[in-house]
């Protein structure tokens, strides 16, 4: 009998982006492996793959043309695991598939960060809780990435079996330090000079990752740091906005606008800080690659990134009144040896507990059992 999973979320790129390595997992099992997404891109190690309308804002009109896609795939292929991601997609899948689970087929869902949150508004508690609250009760197994959702899902949720694994890991063979030599050869080559203080962020551009708030921080620290120069990678509905905010603030020619960006691996590693401004967070993967390259890092004090930042070791987590980087980032600038003393602390802490290979054993973990309990069924309906 052949064996299939299907995996679901709303766009496809989610999977080429975090998924690949659980994809050829399961191909090595002699697994089939479906996936439904919206968009046409090649994935590998997939397949059959299903182009549905997946929809982000829960109120789209489309997603009922998804659900109903979804339902006939489940019905016609019998998977035996079924994976979903993202909010509309862990909705969609769950729904589609929540008669199936009396067959014998396992749902699992990754919350990449409930939108209910501490500090979240009113309306995503209104909206996004009772939703998760009901189709928890429809979950074999909940997959949470940063603790405090863990605490809360055990506390307040109804899935069968809740896990805690540290996010999608980060390949530490693509996203690593680089020698100082080559930090100044491949800044040269960019146009960046070697005593440039060099900002990253990577990040959509939109309310909740809050860049104007770094634009902002740029006009204050012009004066004592003139040689800042902060890199904003990433496309969104307020790039524009934060073009217009630089320029009026007299700060566009400390900004660089990057767009989106490939080969971020090879930009990274030539900077001297990551930061983060962002209003909530699950765990974020641009915070952890820039870790793996040996940068320090300056966050937000937000659940996700109080999971990686260890305030005054391998970063700094600031509150919500960000002018206190206006004297950390002097002395930041000044002292490369603390710099690179903390930078080191966030490689090691990627590779003990944020790797790929950790987090790839911590996802076999689950779907092992997954697969142990469905072939228990299988055996007690002979």
């Amino acid at each position: 009998m052949v064996k299939r999973v299907l995996f679901c979320a709303t766009v496809d790129y989610h999977f080429k982006a975090f998924h690949l390595p659980y994809l050829k997992w399961f191909k090595e099992q002699g697994w089939e492996v479906h996936l439904a997404a919206c968009g046409e891109l090649e994935i590998p190690y997939v397949d059959h793959k299903f182009n549905l309308p997946l929809q982000r804002s829960p109120f789209n009109r489309k997603n009922i043309s998804a659900y109903k896609g979804l339902k006939r795939l489940i019905n016609k292929f019998h998977y035996q695991i079924v994976h979903c991601h993202t909010p509309m997609g862990g909705v969609l899948a769950r729904l589609a598939a929540r008669k199936h689970r009396a067959n014998g087929t396992k749902v699992i869902y990754t919350a990449h960060g409930f939108h209910f949150c501490k500090g979240a508004p009113k309306k995503n508690w209104l909206i996004y809780y009772p939703i998760e609250k009901y189709l928890s009760r429809y979950t074999d197994c909940l997959v949470t990435i940063n603790k405090e959702d863990y605490d809360f899902a055990r506390k307040r949720l109804n899935a069968q079996t809740i896990k805690h694994v540290h996010g999608v890991g980060v390949d530490q063979a693509k996203f690593k330090p680089i020698s100082e030599n080559e930090k100044v050869s491949i800044r040269k080559s960019l146009g960046y000079l070697s005593d440039d203080f060099l900002l990253f962020y990577a990040a959509e551009f939109n309310h909740n990752k809050n860049q104007q708030s770094l634009i902002y921080l740029l006009k204050s620290i012009k004066p004592s740091l003139p040689n800042t120069r902060l890199l904003l990678a990433g496309e969104g509905h307020l790039l524009k906005e934060c073009k217009v905010l630089a320029e009026k603030l007299g700060v566009d020619h400390m900004v660089d606008f990057l767009g989106f960006k490939k080969g971020i691996e090879k930009i990274l590693p030539i900077c001297d800080l990551a930061i983060s401004s962002s209003r909530r967070e699950g765990l974020p993967v641009n915070i952890m690659e820039a870790m793996a390259c040996g940068l320090p890092v300056i966050v937000s004090d937000i659940r996700g990134h109080r999971d990686l930042v260890s305030h005054g070791k391998n970063g700094w987590i600031i509150d919500k009144d960000i002018d206190m980087l206006q004297d950390l980032l002097p002395l930041l600038q000044s002292n490369p040896d603390l710099r690179t003393k903390a930078g080191m602390e966030g490689v090691q802490l990627i590779k003990s507990c944020f790797s790929v290979e950790r987090v790839l054993d911590e996802q076999q973990q689950i779907y092992l059992t997954m697969m142990e309990e469905e072939e228990q069924w299988e055996w007690a309906c002979q």
